[in-house]
């Protein structure tokens, strides 16, 4: 493993593990608080926790006996804001990872004029900060990062501050320069992860909640963050029957979901804990429980709508529905309404846990 992470702080309640292989990029996820900045914090070095065992390349970054300052540390931190140094040039604050660590002012110049050329950025290096377009900084800004030659780049919602017009750009210029690098990204954004990041850690409370490949968490959240942010329903309970290739889930709140079996079906036993996943667009709105095929009809009341492109999101309960316009005028949806979502059970999954 190329990095091994374990850290506790008591007084921000934060407890969380994990490994990082060498050249992955990670993306720590979850709810504002969660202990995601607090974690790049630890492993940049700037903050030191009450216990922690953090190991970089087999070398001691932070445990009981040894606290690695940052600047010996070979991370590199981006974050939200570019900081470049405003009495230099974009060629003089790029050289600057490179002259620190007592590389010669030719090499150094050398090394930022390829990483310039690298982020597309080389025609900037005369320019000051002030002069830059908050795309061109943030490029400046990874060139600056990667010209040090990190062992571990940092990235903290490095796309926050920059216009919608400007992110996709960047994205796909992180999605070229991280490859086979060793990387922690903290994002809000799904494209984010499901572009940048080979796997994901998801942190609740400061607590790591679930962890595995990108695609196969976004897909089959198992924690009500993750399925969030991937854009679909959870709901948490714990198996109450297996009927056939299904399972019907208790929720935690009384009632019963049918769905199918999914993930890890053949661990599933009467009583152990799982989770139902379905998609808002497979949700239909009825203010009185339809008859027909066996479906899934869960009471909700109203707490906001919200356009989805050419959709509304119906919210409530912690569940989300998917539907028309005109179906919001002919149903009479507004907040405070109690209606019934309703869902396929062939359009729920459920997960062991």
């Amino acid at each position: 493993m190329s990095l091994e992470v374990s850290f506790a702080i008591a007084e921000r309640d934060v407890d969380v593990s994990f490994r990082v292989a060498t050249g992955t990029t990670v993306a720590l996820l979850g709810p504002n608080g969660a202990g995601k900045s607090t974690t790049l914090a630890v492993l940049a070095g700037l903050l030191r926790p009450d216990r922690a065992r953090v190991i970089l390349d087999d070398e001691p970054l932070t445990d009981d006996e040894r606290w690695v300052p940052p600047h010996a540390r070979r991370t590199a931190l981006l974050a939200q804001e570019p900081l470049l140094f405003p009495h230099l040039d974009v060629l003089a604050n790029v050289a600057f990872g490179p002259r620190s660590r007592g590389a010669g002012r030719a090499s150094s110049t050398a090394t930022a004029r390829h990483w310039l050329g690298e982020v597309d950025a080389a025609d900037l290096a005369d320019r000051r900060p002030a002069a830059l377009s908050g795309g061109q900084a943030q490029r400046v800004a990874v060139a600056r990062a990667l010209a040090a030659e990190p062992r571990l780049l940092l990235l903290d919602e490095p796309m926050a501050s920059l216009d919608v017009a400007v992110a996709p750009a960047l994205r796909q210029l992180l999605r070229r320069v991280l490859a086979e690098r060793t990387t922690v990204l903290v994002t809000h954004h799904v494209l984010d992860a499901l572009l940048l990041a080979d796997e994901v850690v998801v942190l609740e409370a400061g607590r790591v909640v679930e962890q595995g490949p990108t695609a196969d968490v976004l897909a089959r959240p198992r924690s009500a963050f993750a399925a969030r942010f991937a854009g679909l329903n959870l709901l948490a309970g714990s198996v109450e029957a297996i009927v056939d290739d299904g399972l019907a889930l208790r929720t935690e709140t009384g009632g019963v979901v049918h769905g199918i079996a999914g993930g890890r079906a053949a661990s599933a036993r009467v009583g152990s804990a799982a989770v139902a996943v379905f998609r808002p667009s497979a949700v239909a709105v009825h203010r009185d429980p339809p008859g027909g095929s066996p479906r899934n009809a869960l009471p909700v009341t109203i707490e906001e709508l919200e356009p989805v492109g050419d959709l509304v999101r119906v919210r409530g309960g912690g569940l989300a529905a998917d539907v028309t316009a005109a179906a919001v005028a002919d149903v009479g949806l507004t907040p405070g309404t109690e209606v019934i979502f309703v869902v396929k059970a062939s359009e729920v999954v459920v997960h062991p846990r």
